[in-house]
């Protein structure tokens, strides 16, 4: 028997309409479908994507909540737990209440999360009932994300509907004693609960949309401000709860504190009710798409992949900055100081770099932009083939155990330190201040979604970069505040549990970056620095996984680098039907060559090791500038760690002995910047299948593209030369060449005088 409760007109009862427009049926999956991501079909909420939202939320008489969130997002991770907590407690308050989720780093729901005004994540927007466009949508203001705030929130939103009802929902407002009297006349039910709270309480409320699904009994709430109905039940302590019976009798509620789910399970226990048999969910067949995890790319994390670099760059333009319908001064402002950043100093493919210098050239007269002339100018054109950025991200060092990890953070923490280190090695002023740092600190503040973590961003910043004097700096300064945000997150639900964060650069990849010191660990900054520019140079970007080339070959990336700069518009190209036979030819070498480097690191297939988490490490007390904790680094780096070797120089606790040469470092401590240890970087390479001229390439920029290369053809004999010696050991062949040299001259000098001395004695024979 359908109940007889309306907002309006008491004695209106549910039409069957309204009930088969209840969206309930949409949230029961069938057996074995498949997570999206960060939530389930098996989750008490809808799933929405681009094609269902509209439809389901406009012209709906259900009222929506819906959470519209990036899946990469670490504040919507933490907050997944509660949004489902939330959705199965009000599971009950459906069809008048119903919750969605949409996810917004899906590439394919950007514009819809776009066409909502939705700029940051997590976003959480509630529909009246029959909403007709995006702008009828309410931003739900809440305090904190505990589920009981959250309830609140929803409730005192519904309340603000003016004129439509949902049809589905009980009357919230407070009972009158003129209601009361007639009020089994009106509604055909059996049980009235009466529960009379103070004026700020959401407990009537919440117990009367607890009850929404069950017959034969209503729910009402009374004020303490009704002296009336007050007097008549006696009431002297706030909240108590009165039952009704329409034969006119009444007892009070055995349940003597503010405990909603006390009061719901008495009333739900009465003789008589009942679940409503037109409100259980409907099985129906699987809408939810069936993708395709992306396959497993095993990953060194001694490279850097262009991949996730140029990812990082994808997903920024294509995604972060495409959300704003319209690009204000400021966005606009700094986004062309971004692109111009990028020009300068991202060591790109000479496609992307062409499309980059053609968007640079685009924006530069620009004085404002609208969303959709931002997404035509980000089109790969037709007539520019030479000119291309790639349409979607690829993940490789940054590919996390799900979907939801790493990914699209890791690679722009790996972008920025990419550009910081390649902005010290190309500037020839290095004494002059960074412009990376302060076009990064616009970004993450106009253009990150993740909006918790850009306002931590924000602080740190605040903080300490105003410290920062030079280019060197700039890598120091986002080195250590990489590590000091791992730190903050190493424990959260947002860290991949196979790949734990830790602080970087770990010992197994450089050796001399850290020291003990009275037996404390202390970081060695000139070592660090030294590091960073080796791994963030060129010559230690490689191109596996990218576009039609699964794995790297070698002497086409290079070639590939060698015409930077020469391709301008819609001239030149690459020969990609050569690249592709040479790679064919190549692949299975280079297979062979990688499941022997996994087999003797003893690494399985995933490139994963046993997991270990060092101890968190102290920088040098003895630099004070810039002094801060360190922390770990949240993006390429954390893959495949060899932990027993970490644990075994923990254990040990001792100074790493300096000795002339070790192999455990690719560069040296004790000279200079340009100083590479080659017997170190020579077995590195050759692991790699690097012969000796790709070496040669293997050293950091100096100046220009151009008076690098030059440096390079000049010094290729003496590095070829010197591959495989320290400078200690040509000092020492220099000086043994030299005593040998004395040495043959002397010998000579003694046997010739001998000759002269025999010569000169009688009896010598003459010829």
């Amino acid at each position: 028997m359908p109940r007889r409760l309306s907002r309006a007109r008491p004695g209106l009862p549910l039409t069957p309409a309204c009930i088969l427009l209840a969206p309930v049926l949409l949230l029961l999956p069938l057996p074995g479908a498949r997570s999206l991501g960060l939530y389930s079909p098996k989750d008490p909420l809808v799933l929405l994507r681009a094609d269902t939202l509209e439809r389901s939320i406009f012209n709906s008489s259900s009222a929506w909540v819906v959470e519209f969130y990036a899946s990469w997002c670490g504040h919507c991770i933490h907050f997944a737990p509660t949004w489902i907590a939330l959705a199965s407690d009000i599971k009950d308050w459906r069809p008048a209440v119903m919750l969605g989720v949409i996810d917004c780093a899906d590439m394919s729901n950007q514009k819809i999360c776009s066409d909502f005004g939705i700029t940051g994540y997590p976003t959480l927007k509630f529909f009246k009932a029959f909403s007709k466009k995006p702008e009828d949508g309410i931003r739900l203001y809440h305090h904190g994300d505990d589920i009981r705030n959250l309830r609140e929130s929803i409730i005192a939103t519904l309340e603000r509907h003016e004129t439509v009802w949902p049809p589905a929902c009980p009357p919230l407002e407070p009972i009158s004693a003129a209601e009361l009297h007639g009020f089994f006349q009106a509604n055909n039910v059996t049980y009235l609960g009466l529960i009379f709270e103070k004026e700020d309480s959401f407990l009537g409320r919440e117990v009367t949309l607890d009850m929404l699904q069950f017959e034969n009994i209503a729910v009402r709430r009374v004020l303490q401000s009704n002296v009336e109905l007050v007097k008549r039940f006696n009431v002297t302590t706030f909240p108590s709860g009165f039952l009704l019976l329409n034969t006119g009798s009444y007892s009070p509620i055995p349940v003597h504190n503010d405990s909603r789910y006390l009061y719901t399970d008495y009333l739900r226990r009465l003789s008589g009710v009942f679940r409503g048999g037109a409100f259980k969910p409907t099985v129906v067949p699987d809408v939810y798409p069936t993708t395709t995890p992306a396959p497993w790319r095993v990953a060194d994390r001694k490279k850097l992949y262009m991949a996730d670099v140029e990812s990082a760059v994808v997903y920024s333009l294509r995604m972060e900055a495409a959300r704003f319908l319209h690009l204000d001064e400021e966005r606009l402002a700094l986004l062309k100081q971004y692109v111009t950043v990028l020009v300068k100093y991202f060591p790109g493919r000479p496609k992307v770099m062409n499309y980059l210098r053609n968007l640079d050239s685009w924006l530069r007269p620009k004085m404002n932009v609208s969303q959709s002339e931002w997404e035509e100018a980000l089109r790969n054109k037709k007539e520019l083939p030479s000119a291309r950025l790639p349409e979607t991200p690829t993940w490789v060092g940054c590919q996390g155990s799900k979907p939801q990890y790493r990914g699209y953070p890791c690679s722009l923490w790996t972008l920025f330190h990419l550009l910081t280190v390649q902005e010290a090695l190309r500037s020839p002023v290095s004494a002059s201040p960074s412009e990376v740092l302060p076009t990064m600190r616009g970004y993450v503040r106009y253009f990150f979604g993740c909006r918790e973590c850009a306002d931590h961003f924000e602080a740190m910043v605040a903080e300490s970069m105003n410290k920062v004097r030079d280019k060197d700096g700039a890598i120091l300064w986002l080195w250590s505040r990489h590590n000091r945000v791992n730190l903050r997150l190493a424990d959260s639900s947002s860290t991949d549990p196979r790949f734990p964060k830790i602080q970087w650069p770990p010992q197994d990849l450089c050796l001399r970056c850290q020291m003990t010191v009275n037996g404390k660990r202390m970081w060695n900054r000139e070592a660090v620095l030294k590091f960073f520019k080796f791994h963030f140079s060129r010559a230690n970007i490689y191109l596996d996984f990218l576009d039609r080339l699964v794995r790297n070959v070698r002497n086409v990336a290079e070639r590939d680098y060698e015409t930077e700069g020469k391709l301008e518009g819609g001239g030149g190209g690459e020969n990609v039907r050569e690249a592709e036979e040479e790679f064919e030819k190549d692949k299975q070498r280079t297979e062979k060559q990688e499941d022997a480097r996994v087999e003797k690191s003893g690494l399985d297939r995933s490139g994963s090791p046993e997991l270990h988490r060092p101890s968190i490490i102290k920088m040098n007390t003895k630099t004070k500038e810039l002094e801060e904790d360190i922390v770990d680094l949240d993006t390429f780096s954390e893959q495949h760690y060899r932990s027993k070797a970490l644990k075994a120089a923990a254990e040990a606790n001792v100074r790493p002995r300096r000795s002339k040469r070790d192999t455990g470092l690719v560069l040296m401590e004790d000279e200079g910047l340009q100083s590479f240890d080659y017997d170190a970087f020579w077995d590195h390479r050759r692991h790699k299948g690097i012969g000796a001229q790709q070496l040669i390439g293997a050293v950091e920029e100096e100046g220009s593209e151009k008076e690098y290369r030059l440096t390079l053809r000049k010094s290729q004999w003496f590095r070829i030369l010197g591959v495989g010696f320290s400078r200690l050991d040509v000092s020492l062949c220099i000086a043994l060449y030299f005593l040998s040299s004395l040495c043959l001259l002397g010998m000579y000098t003694f046997f010739r005088m001998r000759l002269r001395y025999r010569k000169g004695r009688p009896g010598y024979p003459l010829a």
